[in-house]
């Protein structure tokens, strides 16, 4: 988990020396609890201490400091009372500015789902300048791609985490980052090879241009039987004296297949975003 990794970086780059945890419970999208010593410690969000019945309001007001500058807040509690804030800034990929212009300018809506408070989200949407849904558990976000499925919409879902695979399942087309993990790739139909965000709008790029294509190549085999087939068959002989020499056809329909793939090959050549 992206958060728990960036606590043992921090821990490792302090020199502090973990205890080992043990009785550990883990409930995605809300928090995590073990013992450690003679200690039970609890880490997570507001609900999650709300659950195990410990009083967080304390760390509120530290906590909604951090979430202001768009941090995410771990509240943490140790024995039963609360005991202090972790804050870990969420910072915004490279280029994730300029790929997200560059898909609203293509008539993309883009959404931010998370499962972060409503704070946090808020302070990073607004530097992207899209629309959030903020609070979201494992499955609601399976639920939200579901709910603009419903609203007529084509939904693309883009993530790298384990909280991230349902909503990837559920997805029209569902994106993953290489650089993410093996249950998200293997959730998604699409798995960028790295994490670059650019890598997003050349594969939208390529996937309408392949369409594009698929078209294109549709009309020649349709045309070519539509004109070829009929004039074989002798349909222009009673007014025009035409027959199709067998040779000609099977000449046709070989270019049939010439030109469908040679139009196929195009797609060599399209111009991507660079990155």
């Amino acid at each position: 988990h992206p958060l728990a990794a960036a606590m043992m970086r921090a821990a490792a780059d302090r020199g502090l020396t973990l205890a080992e945890c043990n009785d550990f419970t883990a409930e995605p999208g809300l928090g995590v609890t073990g013992t450690i010593g003679n200690h039970v410690v609890a880490c997570g969000n507001a609900a999650w201490l709300a659950s195990l019945h410990i009083d967080a309001n304390a760390l509120e007001g530290a906590a909604d400091a951090h979430r202001q500058r768009g941090e995410t807040a771990v509240l943490v509690a140790i024995d039963g009372h609360a005991a202090g804030v972790i804050a870990i800034a969420d910072t915004l990929r490279a280029h994730a500015v300029e790929t997200v212009a560059a898909l609203k300018q293509a008539g993309v809506e883009v959404v931010m789902l998370t499962g972060d408070h409503a704070a946090t989200a808020r302070a990073v949407a607004a530097q992207l300048g899209i629309e959030y849904v903020a609070g979201v558990l494992p499955a609601g976000k399976a639920e939200t791609v579901k709910l603009y499925q419903q609203r007529s919409r084509v939904v693309a879902m883009a993530g790298d985490g384990v909280n991230d695979a349902p909503a990837l399942a559920a997805a029209d087309v569902g994106i993953a980052m290489g650089t993410g993990t093996d249950i998200a790739m293997e959730s998604a139909g699409i798995t960028l090879l790295r994490g670059d965000l650019r890598a997003l709008l050349q594969a939208r790029q390529l996937s309408t241009a392949t369409i594009r294509n698929i078209r294109q190549n549709l009309f020649f085999a349709f045309a070519y039987n539509a004109i070829g087939v009929p004039v074989a068959a002798g349909v222009l002989y009673p007014w025009l004296g035409v027959l199709l020499s067998p040779m000609i056809a099977a000449a046709a329909m070989s270019l049939s297949s010439v030109s469908v793939i040679g139009n196929a090959l195009r797609l060599r050549r399209v111009p991507l975003a660079r990155s």
